[in-house]
């Protein structure tokens, strides 16, 4: 995917140490040169900063490591043997059905200032700022959360500009829905014309030069990209009002999100879409109570076409590329030792056929073992 996009001319951003060593592989493949602009977010570990700190005495001129805290710049300032350019992440205010006010990532709006006019201004020579960043969990919303505080970094940015030429860059982050129902409806043109114009006026108004503006759409990138199907094994009627479809597999350990973070996904029968549709509750195979599926994000309710003795019933969750294996990775420690499920991936050759082949085999209980030392 990411040598795909790679073809129309994005650029790069990083979350944790591991992914300079794919900017190294990238580079040695020639899919990637110098130039490339590489953002470095995160709350980063000393493995991440000497990463960083290698890339650029290397010569990617364009690396941006975004600050996450006061303390992060001083380890470039140790290991860093050219002059660089920095970010600054700014720490947003978090929705009100939070349990905090403030989030855990950046620094304080209130402090840049004073920690540019300290730390930074007298160092042009060493190194400069180029870009402020703000991230939302809730994404790109047309409401007043999303623009509050979006209008907050551009207030921000129009104020440093005014005291620091070398800032021209505004990192909105990411945050673009992809489609999770049915009933999905999201203009992004008009949010994409609001984001930019509300930038654009408030650049006029304080007559600073309008900012280069980076995004970061993850899911928005790779969402589609990936279906998990299940097979239903099995009915249980429980009690008067609730049907159980029994999954050959667990919601816990193949979709996470759904028992982590409450997501919803696209689902649709593979297969008898001719038959009489029934409201059901789709239940994993863990032992763990909380492994079930029971709402579609539109209706708040699963429906799915009656089983028989015939041919099993297939289930499809779509738009599933984000983040599901993140938990343990590929071959990782499931919970209740549910194996990783095979991976099979599925395009087009270059004459346009469709074919499929089997890229990992379903995990082995000998390879389980292995990991959990009981083998050798």
């Amino acid at each position: 995917m990411v040598e795909e996009a790679l073809k129309h001319e994005i650029h790069l951003e990083t979350s944790y140490a591991y992914d300079i060593e794919i900017i190294k592989k990238l580079y040695e493949k020639k899919k990637i040169n110098k130039d490339i602009h590489i953002i470095c977010n995160g709350f980063k570990q000393k493995q991440y900063t000497r990463r960083i700190a290698n890339l650029l005495n290397s010569g990617f001129q364009n690396v941006i490591p975004v600050l996450d805290n006061k303390d992060e710049l001083k380890e470039y300032a140790k290991s860093v043997r050219v002059p660089f350019k920095l970010g600054i992440r700014v720490a947003a205010e978090e929705e009100p059905n939070f349990p905090f006010y403030t989030s855990r990532l950046g620094i304080r709006a209130k402090d840049i200032l004073e920690f540019y006019v300290d730390r930074i201004e007298g160092y042009e020579s060493k190194f400069q700022l180029k870009m402020l960043h703000i991230f939302l969990n809730k994404g790109i919303k047309d409401d007043i959360y999303y623009w509050s505080e979006l209008n907050k970094i551009i207030n921000l940015y129009c104020q440093l500009k005014k005291i620091c030429p070398e800032l021209d860059s505004i990192n909105i982050g990411g945050g673009f829905p992809i489609k999770h129902s049915l009933g999905f409806d999201y203009d992004y043109q008009f949010m994409i014309n609001e984001i930019v114009g509300n930038i654009k006026s408030a650049c006029k108004k304080a007559k600073v030069p309008m900012p280069n503006i980076f995004t970061e759409f993850g899911s928005y990138t790779v969402g589609e990209s990936m279906a998990h199907i299940y097979s239903v094994i099995g009915e249980k009627v429980q009690n008067d009002r609730e049907n159980w479809y029994m999954i050959d597999s667990s919601f816990i350990t193949t979709l996470p999100d759904t028992w982590g973070i409450g997501e919803k996904f696209l689902m649709l029968p593979i297969n008898k879409w001719d038959k009489e549709y029934q409201r059901v509750v789709l239940g994993g195979i863990t032992c763990d109570s909380h492994d079930y599926y029971d709402s579609e994000e539109h209706i708040n309710e699963v429906f799915l076409p009656k089983v028989d003795n015939g041919e099993p019933l297939y289930v499809g969750f779509f738009h599933t590329g984000a983040y599901q294996d993140q938990i343990s990775g590929y071959g990782g420690i499931k919970h209740c030792l549910i194996p990783s499920p095979k991976h099979v991936i599925v395009g087009y050759d270059k004459n346009g056929k469709l074919v499929d082949w089997l890229y990992a085999r379903e995990q082995t209980a000998q390879s389980m073992l292995k990991i959990l030392g009981y083998v050798k």
